[in-house]
């Protein structure tokens, strides 16, 4: 038996048929050259990394543990030092007291704007769960409480920026303007740095003072510039999507311009104590060691994206980005326009995860969602984005989000699973697949 037959077997003890994985193996065929370029971007931000670790002499005695107040936490403080190299900034709050990537990006508004204030979104509404935060859905201890105003300039209908509309937007009481990056559940092309970048330039020009903040969630280490490198004044992200690398069993991050990082620090901690408390709690190694490992890692979890894209493009579904645009985060969307095929999808995303495989997605309401949303995420840490996982709102046109993927065999796994079910339940025309 050669090589070939012998993978085919070890995947048809797992539940794939042939059918399915001669599918995906002519897909793969097509992929390499992409792939190539993929392993270039990582190979960059990983000397990028390890750049940053060297400069700012990163030890063992980094690894140590704090508690209490957390003074002098020699690691915590390198680990902040580094970040800031590795995406050009001032500086950086890294922590596990942050919870998750919308308390740091709620961490980040409050401690940067005033009573007064207005927030902008210059492009379109931002992600479910900081609706709660910026009061359009009316919450407790929402900016709209302290008289902080929300304005936002829709995209085009072709997904590009409606600068008349933004210019429009920016008035004496515009304080801050945040700029997602990813799509979240919106069906938008994700952002470049170079269109950030541009973005940027153009709302600075009409108010130099504003600060520019970018949602920069799943999208480090996917190019080889940030957006602090094109004018963002911060860049805030989740420690369990990217930059984590999968170690990271916890926390975020804000960084960017010193004094709007030290606002930060001052709101997650206390007036007069900011950055110099805060115990690390012996898990300065999984964050050193998840950020070295996180080019490598957000390189599979793209691997993994394309793949999906050209399989279900090739079936006939919407996909967004297509199987040939360029990649600027880790997110791929499907739209199945119909609900058994996307929980098909999801529930053939937790079959092959190594935790979990054999518990069943169903939609539920998650805090934050006005909307049930079925999640399949079979991972080491409960919610990590950058493990494989998919999710989305059981709604129409019912869009399933697809990210993550410690490596890239377990990504290609995932999809061919999820095709799979798809393909038991004929919920795909199976005559593309010849």
């Amino acid at each position: 038996m050669n090589c070939s037959d012998r993978m085919q077997k070890q995947y048809e003890s797992l539940g794939i048929c042939k059918e399915v994985y001669e599918f995906g193996r002519r897909t793969e065929e097509k992929l390499k050259e992409r792939f190539a370029i993929f392993d270039q971007t990582a190979e960059w931000n990983q000397m990028k990394v390890i750049s940053a670790m060297q400069k700012n002499r990163v030890s063992a005695e980094c690894f140590g543990s704090t508690s209490g107040y957390g003074y002098n936490d020699l690691g915590r403080d390198t680990l902040e030092a580094v970040y800031a190299e590795c995406f050009r900034g001032e500086d950086a709050l890294v922590r596990p007291q942050i919870t998750c990537g919308t308390h740091a990006l709620s961490l980040a508004l409050m401690s940067n704007l005033r009573p007064g204030d207005e927030l902008l979104s210059p492009v379109g509404k931002p992600y479910d769960t900081l609706e709660s935060v910026i009061g359009i859905r009316p919450s407790k201890g929402s900016l709209a409480e302290y008289n902080i105003s929300y304005r936002q300039a829709d995209l085009l209908e072709d997904g590009s920026f409606d600068y008349d509309a933004i210019k429009k937007a920016i008035n004496e009481k515009t304080k801050l303007v945040t700029i997602q990056r990813s799509k979240g559940y919106a069906v938008r092309p994700t952002l470049s740095v170079k269109k950030i970048g541009e973005l940027i330039a153009f709302i600075k020009n009409i108010k130099s003072d504003v600060i520019c903040m970018v949602d920069n969630c799943y999208g480090e280490f996917v190019e080889e510039k940030e957006p602090l490198e094109v004018g963002a004044d911060l860049i805030v992200g989740s420690l369990i999507k990217n930059p984590g690398g999968g170690l990271a069993p916890v926390g975020g991050y804000i960084a960017g311009r010193k004094e709007c990082v030290e606002n930060a620090a001052y709101r997650l901690t206390s007036p007069g104590l900011g950055k110099e408390v805060g115990a690390s709690l012996g898990i300065m190694q999984s964050f050193f060691q998840g950020l070295f490992l996180a080019p490598t890692v957000v390189n599979a979890a793209l691997k993994g994206a394309v793949f999906a894209a050209n399989i279900y493009e090739a079936l006939g579904f919407d996909v967004l980005p297509n199987g040939k645009e360029s990649r600027h985060d880790i997110i791929q969307s499907v739209t199945f326009h119909h609900p058994d095929a996307m929980t098909a999808f999801c529930k053939g995303i937790q079959a092959a995860a190594p935790v979990d495989s054999y518990v069943t997605p169903e939609p539920w309401a998650m805090p934050g969602y006005d909307s049930d949303v079925i999640m399949a995420a079979g991972a080491f840490v409960q919610g990590s984005s950058i493990e494989l996982s998919a999710d989305g709102p059981l709604k129409p046109p019912y869009s399933v989000y697809f990210q993550g993927g410690l490596t890239y065999p377990h990504a290609k796994f995932g999809i061919l699973m999820s095709l799979q079910k798809l393909y038991e339940q004929n919920l795909v025309n199976k005559s593309l697949m010849c």
